[in-house]
């Protein structure tokens, strides 16, 4: 799973951030490994640098194989907070797709990727 990050001008932290969001990423998504193929995170200040509520923007988009992309975002005070929201509802996200590909009892699904 190959994972890229991106910030605008107002986010800070760097190169720390960027290693940051891509180990946690890897961790919490790791269940998910051999079907995502690429994630995309971008962090943005949507305030452009004034203080605010709920202005630090994550969003984050999954690339499965075989699949549509998902993506989701969230919004909150921090950087931190708002990619862990994102990241949860990634992995919500990814459950609910990946799981429509296999019945109850595990087996593959009229849904199949090569529909």
């Amino acid at each position: 799973m190959h994972i890229q990050v991106r910030t605008d001008d107002h986010i800070q932290g760097g190169e720390s951030l960027a290693s940051w969001l891509q180990e946690e990423t890897a961790s919490r998504l790791s269940r998910f490994r051999e079907n995502v193929s690429r994630v995309e995170i971008y962090v943005s200040d949507t305030d452009a640098g004034k203080t605010g509520a709920g202005d630090k923007r994550c969003v984050i988009e999954a690339r499965p194989n075989s699949r549509p992309a998902i993506a989701v975002n969230a919004e909150a005070d921090k950087v931190a907070s708002a990619f862990v929201a994102a990241i949860d509802k990634l992995a919500r996200a990814l459950d609910t797709d990946l799981g429509k590909l296999k019945d109850k009892a595990g087996r593959d699904t009229i849904r199949s990727a090569e529909a």
